[in-house]
């Protein structure tokens, strides 16, 4: 069977390697360093469905579909306290996040950067917008993508 934390720690891993983010599990970041929580721009990661039933009589729970959502916090301009995220900025992020499922460019298989689970391979990733703040008055603006891997065990 896959669990499901070592699945959302790989997923928290690449999208802060990707967007060069603080990434947070369903809440804002700490900085490590004061325990306090740190000001946008930030990922939050929130774990959605874990399905690890294929739902054939020969099912031995080696596969599982997780998927997540990520929102993409803008922020304020460091120095600017009169300043507010905005939607470039979130979709700047986005953008960074969405390369979850880039492919290489060279064409061979597999995708740009890794999802990096011991035992567990992923052969089948999937993107799609889910939204994002409305309100262009809001002090943090935020863009949503929702995330599906398609994972198996490795023996590995």
């Amino acid at each position: 069977m896959i669990d499901r934390d070592p699945v959302t720690q790989a997923v928290i891993a690449l999208l802060a390697t990707l967007t060069g983010k603080p990434v947070g599990e369903r809440t804002v970041p700490l900085d490590p360093e004061t325990g306090e929580p740190i000001s946008p721009p930030y990922t939050l990661v929130d774990p959605l469905d874990h399905v690890s039933d294929d739902n054939t009589l020969a099912d031995r729970h080696t596969t599982a579909v997780s998927d997540y959502q990520a929102t993409f916090v803008s922020g304020r301009t460091p120095g600017v306290p009169s300043s507010k995220g905005g939607g470039r900025q979130s979709q700047w992020l986005a953008d960074r996040g969405r390369k979850v499922v880039e492919r290489p460019a060279d064409g061979s298989p597999g995708y740009e950067h890794p999802l990096t689970i011991p035992g567990v391979g992923c052969y089948r990733r999937e993107a799609r917008e889910a939204g994002g703040t409305q309100n262009a008055e809001d002090a943090i603006i935020t863009s949503v993508i929702r995330f599906r891997f398609f994972l198996e065990e490795t023996g590995a």
